[in-house]
């Protein structure tokens, strides 16, 4: 069927591979937690839409000149690195000042001047698209893997990427929509626990510079 040669296979290793806990899902459900899941649905169209871009490069033939150009690599690779690493910081930040905020607002409570918190501003859709799009893996990934499932001998090869790729950002789009939902449900209990917000929003601040150290040490083979 347009030149796709075991769907199945296609369709179980895709599913794994997107259960698969990356940088874009926990920003995506970290997101839906503080802020509701009108938002989060901006971060999860910032995550699709990096991913088409990187599909089609990947179709397009970058995922080749990523591999024959090791400086090119890295400069991508370090960038994305360094795109990470600068949102755990403010993770880690918020994280902190929404500790130390608790704590404000109990001596402001005891005052009798309880003081409403700023907000910061944050752009969802642009920050998980920056994430999708610095990481070179990802594009290796895409063109090696859909590339097992493609005819060569089929006489429209676009088609059939188009197609892949297509299933792949329906099982994204699904498993987002589970995650923010399931943010959705648990930011009730985290407004009412500042400390465990604080706690996970630290958590999550470590894992992205595990990720950027993951991503910093990779290699185009």
């Amino acid at each position: 069927m347009l030149g796709i040669t075991d769907l199945s296979t296609y369709l179980v290793g895709l599913a794994l591979i997107i259960l698969l806990p990356g940088p874009n899902s926990l920003y995506v459900v970290s997101v839906a937690a503080r802020r509701g899941p009108r938002v989060a649905y901006r971060a999860a169209a910032g995550v699709l839409c990096g991913d088409t871009v990187l599909m089609t490069l990947s179709a397009g033939g970058v995922a080749s000149l990523l591999q024959a150009s090791p400086v090119l690599f890295a400069a991508v690779k370090f960038a994305g690195a360094g795109y990470l690493t600068w949102l755990a910081v403010g993770m880690l930040r918020g994280a902190w000042a929404l500790w130390r905020g608790r704590e404000v607002r109990k001596a402001e409570l005891k005052a009798g001047a309880p003081k409403a918190p700023k907000e910061t501003v944050e752009r969802p859709f642009r920050r998980a698209l920056v994430v999708s799009l610095l990481n070179p893996k990802a594009i290796l990934f895409f063109i090696s893997f859909f590339v097992q499932f493609v005819d060569p001998s089929y006489a429209h090869p676009v088609l059939s990427f188009l197609t892949l790729g297509a299933w792949a950002q329906l099982f994204s789009f699904t498993y987002l929509s589970v995650l923010i939902f399931s943010g959705t449900f648990l930011a009730a209990t985290f407004r009412r626990r500042k400390r465990l917000t604080a706690g996970l929003s630290a958590g999550a601040g470590a894992a992205f510079l595990g990720f950027a150290a993951k991503l910093s040490l990779a290699s185009a083979s």
